[in-house]
């Protein structure tokens, strides 16, 4: 399998709900450092798995819709604990969205994966795979 991984970043605010979370139920905020990583068993004609520039283009306007927002105040995320493990599904599937509708050119159509890592720290991080 080849993969190309390309990388971005977000700051958001939100908060939880649940004793689980401790002092996060607070209001508070987070920095994400993003990566999207393109996975396909054959490279396309041109000898690469996806265009890079329009990949990092994509997930820029993926994470660009994100960023400098609380999420408590976003209709799509009303009552839902917005967690680093949901947060990387909700951009693996907007990226797939966008997959599909052909924003990353023909070539993506052979496009096997897509994984999303969120980097909470240097320390901690979650990852959200699909196919597509």
């Amino acid at each position: 399998m080849f993969s190309i991984t390309v990388r971005d970043h977000i700051m958001i605010a939100h908060s939880f709900r649940g004793d689980v979370f401790g002092p996060a139920q607070r209001l508070h905020g987070a920095t994400f450092l993003v990566d999207a990583t393109f996975r396909r068993e054959q490279l396309d004609e041109d000898n690469i798995v996806v265009d890079i520039g329009l990949a990092t283009q994509e997930l820029g306007a993926v994470v660009g819709a994100l960023n400098y927002r609380n999420l408590d105040n976003e209709p799509d995320f009303a009552g839902v604990n917005t967690s680093t493990e949901f947060l990387a599904k909700v951009v693996a599937d907007r990226l797939a969205e966008r997959v599909h509708r052909g924003a990353l050119g023909e070539g993506a159509k052979g496009l096997a994966g897509l994984t999303v890592t969120l980097h909470e720290s240097h320390v901690a991080w979650a990852s959200y795979e699909r196919a597509l």
